[in-house]
């Protein structure tokens, strides 16, 4: 009897394989990826190419930038914006993403999924899990068509190009790589919010924008206190991101995107186990 449940029984390898495999297809199958892919990259080529600033004489209207990569990330770690053109970059895409989840796995309780899915065979872990991958794999998608949209924007008004290459790599690859620790909160805030679509993509929204570390960084910069401890929240590594980056930059948001997954990738677990689903 034991050996024919162990030998019936899925493994974990295997259920997570059919879980991803499900909502891979679905992701791909549904015209809301898609239209956030375009979205990612249409916002910051409008951003990058239409909006002018005051000079600061207040007399003419300048260009927000001056470098074609300054819309992709800042020039260096700013964890209180000095301008508008520190905090659009793409950093954009954490609120874009936080947005495409929260309808993404709406649509799993409005239709009826999820009480499909957990009435069959599917483990609370399980599904935590596939959300945060799929999710991370979208928004890392968001964060290519954002580079291509901004990128094409800034060259057609003619910024300068000047970058070093390599930092300017680190900042891509350390935001796509954020997205993991991004979409497991916001799996997790969907799960805790799951009865409140609204509540849930604004809880989504007001995260993505980094308000709060935003404001914690102010307040600590006027105490004199090192802004250092920031580094452990995903806002706070994505900073580290710029184009001054080094390949420390890139370990603090592999570390720092990883721990939150895993954190909140248990908390969901435990709030899914713990109460009705549906």
């Amino acid at each position: 009897m034991t050996r024919e449940l162990q030998f019936t029984s899925p493994r974990f390898g295997e259920r997570i394989k059919g879980m991803l495999g499900v909502d891979f297809y679905r992701l791909f199958h549904t015209p809301l990826f898609y239209i956030f892919l375009a979205i990612a990259a249409i916002i910051p080529a409008m951003v990058s190419a239409m909006t002018m600033m005051p000079d600061p004489n207040g007399n003419t209207m300048e260009p927000l930038y001056s470098n074609v990569w300054q819309i992709i990330a800042a020039s260096k770690s700013l964890y209180v914006i000095e301008t508008i053109a520190d905090y659009a970059n793409m950093n954009m895409v954490f609120i874009f993403g936080g947005i495409m989840v929260s309808i993404f796995i709406g649509h799993d309780y409005k239709s009826g999924y999820v009480k499909q899915l957990f009435t069959t065979h599917a483990k609370k872990q399980d599904y935590m899990i596939s959300k945060s991958l799929v999710c991370a794999f979208a928004m890392a998608c968001m964060c290519l068509t954002y580079f291509i949209g901004g990128t094409v924007g800034g060259l057609l008004v003619g910024y300068d190009t000047s970058v070093n290459i390599g930092s300017l790599l680190i900042a891509i690859f350390g935001k796509m790589i954020l997205s993991l620790g991004w979409a497991s909160l916001y799996t997790f805030l969907n799960v805790i919010f799951r009865r409140y679509f609204g509540i849930s993509i604004a809880s989504s929204f007001f995260f993505g924008t980094g308000i709060l570390i935003i404001g914690v960084a102010a307040i600590v910069e006027n105490l004199s206190i090192p802004t250092a401890f920031l580094n452990l929240f995903l806002y706070g590594a994505s900073v580290n991101a710029n184009l001054s980056s080094g390949m420390d930059s890139l370990i603090i948001c592999a570390v720092v995107s990883a721990a939150w997954a895993v954190f909140y990738n248990f908390l969901g677990t435990r709030i899914l186990s713990k109460s009705d689903v549906y």
